[in-house]
């Protein structure tokens, strides 16, 4: 590769029909319908594992998008990110049939205990050989709140102070409890488990008490990958201390730009270095073999892409319901909410159409594909050159490749992007990527060094934590 730091791409989906491309699981070349089947799954993970992806990011949400006229009607209708299964439950499975692919799991901090959580991230670190990341979320959706019981959802940030005492507590669990011999598994002396090296919590909070010991031992990363998506003032501030990776979307460069600067500023304040975080942005490719093919295949996507769903979308991450609007009700004249306005001038500035005022059926077709992010239509080399342009231009390390069709979009990228990439000499080879991926601790058996930790894959520093991130202050053992 060349002295530029090398692009990294993780996958974008969801366990789900409609993730941000509501209506396009109705596509002949779309096999959305088939999430529930592990076949799906495992076909995914080999071709991203063939482009030598980072990780498959797993979103998820606990809740229904029914801020839309006040019902969930319209997201079941269009399958907007509904019927929606666990994310973690298929990570097993990808993790066998590759070598080296990653897994985001998105896992929230409102309604589950982090004891059961920890045990879950642990156990996939085990069953990953390390490959494992943990997306932390607050939760946005009411409906997810109502269902777990509760009148109504914390507020913004009072989640994340909520959110700071639970990473703390798995932590704890994760890095504390447990040194790293602490299993011996001696058949002579009949001691598995060594009870000197294995410490209680003792740990008394605000909002949890949770006294004693973890029920996991460590795995290879102990902590997986921590990946993170706020970008509000709070959400950048838990970024700053906690995450390896963060998960952003932004419309235009200018903005990418400044969320970049705005992260790497929230890291270092918090005793960081502006480099212990990699930041994706959300972008969804749509690939020709020329660019009239690439903008014929985007209309036709256009074509089946659903706008009361994409509205069903918008409200439930606005909290801003347009169903009393026409489709022909004007931005700015008619609909007077400053968030809607902000977005659409931002989304009209990525699609060069800002000559005249969108109305509410040109805001619902541009969200049809590809979601909030932005969409680059055109050949394998006119993507890789942009996808170059905005890692020059911003700071940004990588993207999170959203799809249009699945598995499609992504078999495209690996056979007309990546290529492409590795011509302008930011993207590595197979043969290169083979020898980052060599073990860098030579006393761990070979049978455990098939592959790179996640971790070690992003930064190439090791499969544990930094000194300076506030996971290794409880640190037991090395």
């Amino acid at each position: 590769m060349s002295s530029e730091k090398p692009i990294l791409l993780n996958a974008f989906a969801m366990n789900t029909i409609g993730h941000q491309s509501p209506g396009l699981w109705k596509h002949p070349e779309d096999t959305s319908r088939d999430y529930n089947k592990l076949s799906h799954w495992v076909e995914l993970a080999q071709i991203l594992e063939e482009g030598r992806f980072a990780a498959l990011f797993l979103a998820d949400v606990m809740g229904v998008y029914d801020a839309y006229q006040n019902s969930p009607e319209t997201a079941l209708r269009s399958g907007a990110q509904i019927p929606l299964a666990d994310p973690a439950v298929i990570v097993s499975a990808m993790a066998a049939a590759t070598k080296n692919l990653g897994f985001g799991v998105t896992a929230g901090t409102a309604y589950e205990h982090p004891v059961g959580l920890a045990r879950r991230l642990a156990s996939l670190d085990h069953y990953t050989g390390g490959r494992v990341g943990w997306n932390v979320v607050t939760g946005y959706l009411e409906s997810a709140a109502k269902n777990f019981g509760q009148t109504r959802q914390m507020e913004h940030d009072e989640r994340y102070d909520h959110a700071d005492e639970y990473i703390d507590v798995v932590y704890k669990l994760l890095e504390g409890s447990w040194e790293d011999d602490a299993v011996v598994a001696d058949c002579e002396s009949g001691l598995f488990v060594d009870p000197d090296k294995v410490h209680e919590l003792e740990h008394e909070g605000k909002w949890f008490n949770v006294p004693g010991i973890a029920i996991t031992e460590p795995s290879r990363q102990r902590t997986p990958v921590i990946f993170q998506a706020g970008t509000s003032s709070r959400g950048m501030a838990f970024a700053g201390k906690h995450a390896e990776a963060v998960f952003v979307s932004q419309a235009t460069k200018e903005g990418l730009a400044k969320t970049v600067k705005k992260i790497r500023e929230a890291t270092v304040a918090a005793g960081r270095n502006a480099d212990d975080v990699k930041i994706f942005a959300m972008i969804t490719p749509v690939v020709g073999k020329t660019n009239e093919e690439a903008w014929e295949k985007f209309r036709e996507y256009q074509s089946y892409a659903d706008e009361q769903g994409a509205l069903a979308l918008l409200a439930g991450w606005t909290g801003i319901d347009l169903s009393e609007y026409p489709l022909d009700a004007v931005i700015s004249e008619d609909v007077e909410s400053n968030a809607i306005q902000s977005a659409v001038s931002m989304f009209q500035a990525a699609s060069g159409d800002s000559d005249k005022p969108w109305n509410v059926g040109q805001l619902a077709r541009y969200i049809g594909v590809g979601g909030f992010g932005p969409v680059a239509v055109g050949t394998g080399r006119e993507i890789a050159e942009q996808f170059h342009e905005w890692v020059r231009d911003t700071g940004v390390d990588g993207f999170n490749v959203a799809y249009a069709v699945k598995p499609g979009t992504f078999r495209d990228v690996v056979d007309y992007v990546i290529p492409e990439l590795e011509a302008l000499g930011v993207y590595p080879t197979a043969e290169e990527f083979a020898e980052d991926t060599i073990a860098w601790d030579a006393d761990r058996p070979a049978e455990d060094q098939a592959g790179s930790s996640l971790r070690h894959a992003l930064f190439g520093r090791g499969d544990r934590l930094p000194e300076n991130h506030p996971g290794a202050a409880v640190r037991r053992g090395k």
